[in-house]
């Protein structure tokens, strides 16, 4: 069974991505249970940090592919998918009230880097990989996800993501802007920088957060034409044949139709 767990020790709050035997891969029951999990830490005050991490070793293997056919079939069901239960998710995670802290092991990619990309500090293990091989699937990154990504890599490191879609280790998620810190002992080194936030003042840790957000530049809202465009992707024949090749464990031949 597939679960978002929340636990608490004091003053920090942890939350954990599990889906055993798929890598942590986020279906839609977790990423709903995401969006009602940071919107209950976020109105606990008692709290001063949070960690974001995955079970049994992975963070998250991305968005549960398995679940496309049923819940992303075209494009008015892509919409809904990306822009209301996806962005509803991630909003919240960036939107938190407290301090949050990714703890990365294993296999960070997708939807899971997405998550990731949204949290204000991020830790990982030396033998971590991330990437967004959306173009192997036949479909581009949604704009509200791509918005998080782009905010953190910039534009020459998120094309690179993209466009080549590579899995990559940590030191290179570390050049490319998307980790702060390496270390062998993930688990330790969260806590531990969980408690030196814990420590500081928590209207000041939260006056910081909203700071930095608000000077962060900001393009304008997409129009609802600009987002018609972004998921008109999801009607083509690439993008069925992309999903299917993932299935069925076959690699996709794509004809750009």
């Amino acid at each position: 069974m597939s679960e978002v767990r929340l636990d608490r020790n004091d003053v920090i709050a942890t939350v954990t991505l599990s889906n055993p035997g798929k890598l942590n891969a986020v279906d839609i029951a977790m990423w709903e249970s995401l969006a009602e999990v940071f919107a209950q830490l976020s109105q606990d005050e008692a709290l001063r940090c949070v960690i974001v991490r995955g079970d049994q070793g992975n963070f998250a293997a991305g968005a549960d592919i398995e679940e496309f056919p049923q819940v992303r079939n075209g494009t008015a069901q892509g919409m809904q998918y990306h822009r209301h239960t996806i962005a509803r998710a991630l909003d919240a995670i960036a939107g938190c009230l407290h301090p949050t802290i990714a703890a990365i092991e294993g296999v960070c990619v997708g939807g899971g880097l997405e998550i990731a990309c949204a949290c204000d500090l991020r830790i990982a293990a030396p033998d971590a990989r991330f990437g967004i091989p959306v173009n192997r699937l036949g479909f581009s990154l949604a704009p509200d996800e791509l918005r998080h990504l782009l905010q953190l890599a910039g534009q020459a490191a998120t094309l690179e993501i993209l466009l080549e879609g590579r899995v990559f280790p940590a030191a290179e998620a570390r050049d490319k802007g998307l980790l702060h810190r390496i270390v062998s002992d993930v688990p330790l080194e969260a806590e531990n920088t969980a408690q030196r936030i814990a420590q500081g003042a928590p209207l000041a840790a939260r006056a910081n957060k909203k700071m930095v957000r608000r000077l962060t530049s900001q393009p304008p809202a997409l129009s609802e034409q600009e987002y018609a465009e972004a998921f008109a992707i999801l009607a083509s024949q690439d993008y069925r044949d992309g999903v299917q090749a993932f299935l069925h464990k076959t690699k996709p031949v794509f004809q750009g139709k």
